[in-house]
């Protein structure tokens, strides 16, 4: 399941990973998976923003807006009558990132 392309507040910071997997456990999209020893992104777009792995990781590796990206987006998308967007590729809508 896709959500939309580059809107989720989805952030990775691997050089705080400590490589526990946590995130990979309690993910329900698959978004993480573990390589040597480390969490990767699989795909960011598929993040719902359900704030599971960020409230997992003990080490503040990841942090998400539980439930923000893709909701202003539409609904900045809806009053504008443009594509939703979050502002992250500099846009006017949102600044989610």
């Amino acid at each position: 399941m896709r959500y939309l392309a580059n809107v989720t507040t989805l952030n990775y910071r691997a050089e705080k990973c400590a490589g526990c997997g946590r995130c990979v456990e309690v993910c329900p999209h698959g978004v993480f998976a573990m390589q040597e020893n480390l969490a990767v992104l699989t795909n960011r777009d598929q993040c719902m923003e359900c704030g599971a792995c960020a409230m997992n990781c003990e080490f503040g590796a990841i942090t998400v807006s539980a439930g923000v990206g893709c909701a202003s987006a539409i609904i900045t998308g809806m009053l504008t009558g443009q594509e939703p967007s979050c502002g992250c590729d500099g846009g006017a809508a949102g600044g989610c990132c």
